[in-house]
């Protein structure tokens, strides 16, 4: 069995770059950041960046360029593929790229806080323990009925 799946949470370098195919099907491009931070064998603290280059097609592509901006947090899940291409003096030049299938919005302004944004945990506020009117609203999954009686011959349709 193969497998060819790239999952990436990071920062936008850049704006994204919206354009169009002959086909008329739009066309995204931007560049995600991500950090790894490790300890060397001295014990010091050691960091690195890696750049990789998403393209986005269809409807999806149209979101991420009006939404996403450079600085922002986004989630990006698809396949890895390499292209290449001979450029105007004759020599070849390869991009290896991220072809995305999903592309996941992160918080506004960017990751700020201590997680990544992405599926918060059941029950969970960003400001600790909950507000009074938190406590009062109902659970997303229950409906809430009417107390008095409802007339059929009252409803309008």
């Amino acid at each position: 069995m193969y497998l060819n799946r790239a999952i990436v949470i990071g920062n936008l370098t850049r704006d994204p770059e919206v354009k169009s195919l002959p086909s008329g099907i739009k066309v995204t491009t931007f560049s995600v950041a991500t950090n790894r931070v490790w300890k060397d064998k001295n014990g010091a603290k050691q960091e690195s960046a890696d750049y990789h280059n998403i393209v986005v097609f269809g409807r999806q592509a149209e979101t991420a360029g009006q939404y996403l901006k450079k600085g922002q947090t986004a989630m990006v899940e698809g396949r890895m593929q390499t292209r290449s291409w001979d450029d105007a003096s004759g020599v070849k030049k390869y991009r290896t790229e991220i072809v995305a299938d999903r592309v996941q919005f992160g918080p506004k302004g960017g990751a700020g806080g201590t997680g990544s944004g992405f599926a918060p945990q059941a029950g969970a506020s960003s400001k600790g323990a909950p507000t009074a009117d938190e406590q009062k609203a109902p659970p997303i999954d229950a409906i809430a009925y009417p107390e008095e009686e409802i007339n059929p011959d009252d409803i309008p349709f």
